[in-house]
C-alpha cells in the first residue's frame, strides 16, 4: 500500500505561481503513472494533469496547457506541478493520484477510477 501526500499550496494572487509536490511513502510498491486533479467548491473533481512512469507521455487538461508543467523524479518517490499565471478559477483542492498498474491507452491517464492511490489534497487558493 502506497501513502500520497501532497505539498506546496497555499494561498497567491493572481498571475503568480505555486509548485506543488507530492511525495510517495509506504509499502515498497511500482508506482505507475502518476496524475493531479482539483476540486474546486460545489464542482465535481476534474482533471488537471497526468505523466506516465518513464516521463515519456504527459497530458494536460485544456485549462492548464500552457501554464502548467507536470514532472516527476522516480528515484526520490516525488510528483510535482509547477503552476504558473494562476487565475481565480484555478482555486481549489489538488489531489496526487497514482496508479500501480500501467495504462491501457491514453484516455485512461484522465479517470479518476484508473488511479488506485489518492493523496489528502492540499488548498490552492488564487486571489485577486
Amino acid at each position: 500500500q502506497a501513502q500520497l501526500v501532497e505539498t506546496g499550496g497555499g494561498l497567491v494572487q493572481a498571475g503568480g505561481s505555486l509548485r506543488l509536490a507530492c511525495g510517495v511513502s509506504g509499502r515498497t510498491v511500482t508506482i505507475h503513472a502518476m496524475g493531479w486533479f482539483r476540486q474546486a467548491p460545489g464542482k465535481e473533481r476534474e482533471f488537471v494533469a497526468a505523466i506516465s512512469r518513464s516521463g515519456g507521455s504527459i497530458y494536460y487538461a485544456d485549462s492548464a496547457k500552457g501554464r502548467y508543467v507536470i514532472s516527476r523524479d522516480n528515484a526520490k518517490n516525488m510528483m510535482f506541478l509547477q503552476m504558473n499565471s494562476l487565475e481565480l478559477n484555478d482555486t481549489a483542492e489538488y489531489y496526487c493520484a497514482a496508479a500501480k498498474v500501467g495504462f491501457p491507452n491514453p484516455g485512461a491517464f484522465y479517470q479518476m477510477a484508473s488511479y488506485e492511490y489518492w493523496g489528502q489534497g492540499t488548498q490552492v487558493t488564487v486571489s485577486s
